[in-house]
């Protein structure tokens, strides 16, 4: 298996669907369309065609086709589609066709893609923000992983990698035309004063929320004692019996984890064991140490214990839950009083939750960083804030240089093959 492979896979839904598309990349994908079709059409001209066995001569399906040469298609490299019918049976004899033909072999996940960044058809923040597109399940999602696999991130990097180019070639031009000893202070300020506002700027970026809010969802944890209506109010919340709901205390042993979009936003509710100092067996304090680990990973804690009993935590909200039970007691500092049961007070708690994660996510019309990202972003920022009162040409060079490789690694131009193979490896067979 090499990257000269000519690779074949099926790109669209699994069947049975309506259309199955069947992509072929590599420099033998034309002698495959071919070999199929008996003949090779005009390029980017979709073309109906029989799709016949090169070995038996039989006739396999009735197929939209197209053709692509290299280097102006998707990978870089030569490539065709076949548009068939949908159907298992279809699509699998045209896949063992394939299989059949020397030099063609079935794609690894992610290998496409790949193929596209190997070439410079797409880099690797854009291949991230692809990642995160083919992911997407709300409307937030989609909107920043458009903008990131658009390039978005990518010219915002850009744009700084010219401006150190031309920081380097000042001082490159300092350390050749001026004597060792003699250093322009005033052109030694205007470059430090050039990178001072270029780190500024790279702040406001890895100041604004990270990615992954908008990809895991807004981490809500409902937390409190045995029997406090955790479960019920998840129930309530996700709209559905996710939770066991029992008079039994310790009826939650483990964490619970149930994903959800409210008002379009991605949220995350998690139910944990019920949190108790005394009287927890061994299993069940297993549960209160999980749940004590959710409360310090939380965005928001729903806490149903006692007043001030709860983590101190500022994303602490107190619930007075409960409010229809003959044993209800009301909190006097209670965010929000409310019925799981019945209903009371549910849709003011959903409104609250769904404007502060508005607070928490990212703007979904403006660039944002995965931890990944903000890692080697903070890394240039961390060089070229180096330079500050630095008088010696040489070391400010290499402090540029640093930076500028900082950068080359967001966008993949100096990246290391494991985690090229992270990446990849998440992405569908045919992408």
């Amino acid at each position: 298996m090499t990257a000269d492979d000519t690779i074949f896979a099926l790109s669209s839904g699994q069947p049975p669907a309506a259309i199955g598309i069947l992509r072929i990349s590599g420099s033998k994908a034309g002698q495959a369309l071919e070999s199929l079709t008996g003949f090779l059409p005009e390029p980017r001209v979709a073309f109906l065609s029989n799709i016949t066995d090169p070995v038996g001569g039989e006739l396999l399906d009735s197929a939209l086709c197209l053709w692509f040469p290299g280097p102006n298609s998707a990978t870089g490299e030569n490539l065709a589609e076949i548009h068939c019918h949908g159907g298992r049976a279809v699509i699998r004899a045209i896949e063992q066709a394939l299989e059949q033909m020397d030099g063609l072999r079935r794609a690894e996940p992610g290998e496409f893609t790949r193929r596209a960044f190997t070439s410079g058809k797409m880099d690797l923040a854009e291949a991230e923000g692809l990642s995160d597109l083919l992911f997407a399940e709300t409307e937030l999602q989609r909107k920043a992983a458009v903008r990131s696999a658009g390039g978005a991130l990518s010219r915002k990097v850009d744009g700084w990698q010219q401006m150190i180019l031309q920081l380097s070639a000042r001082v490159e031009a300092e350390l050749d035309f001026s004597d060792e000893d003699d250093v322009a202070p005033a052109q030694m300020a205007q470059i430090q004063n050039a990178a001072r506002l270029l780190v500024e700027e790279m702040q406001i970026l890895l100041q604004r929320p990270r990615a992954e809010k908008l990809r895991d969802g807004i981490r809500v944890v409902l937390g409190g004692p045995p029997n406090s209506g955790k479960s019920t109010l998840l129930n309530a919340l996700v709209e559905r019996d996710a939770a066991i709901v029992s008079d039994i205390a310790g009826t939650t042993r483990d964490v619970i984890e149930v994903p959800i979009a409210l008002g379009g936003i991605p949220f995350l509710f998690i139910d944990t064991a019920g949190v108790r100092e005394t009287g927890a067996e061994s299993i069940e304090q297993i549960g209160i140490d999980r749940a004590r680990q959710q409360f310090a990973e939380a965005d928001i804690i729903l806490w149903l214990g006692e007043e001030g009993e709860g983590p101190d935590r500022d994303n602490l909200i107190e619930i007075s839950s409960r409010c229809d039970h003959p044993d209800y007691t009301p909190k006097a500092a209670a965010a929000f009083t409310l019925s799981p049961v019945s209903g009371q007070g549910m849709d003011l708690l959903v409104d609250h939750l769904v404007d502060r994660a508005r607070h928490i996510l990212p703007d979904a019309d403006q660039v944002s960083v995965n931890a990944r990202q903000a890692d080697r972003l903070s890394a240039a920022c961390r060089s070229l804030a180096a330079m500050e009162g630095e008088q010696d040409y040489l070391i400010v060079a290499e402090h540029l240089r640093v930076a500028r490789k900082a950068l080359d690694e967001i966008t993949g131009k100096a990246s290391t093959e494991h985690m090229l193979d992270g990446l990849f490896g998440k992405f569908c067979i045919g992408k």
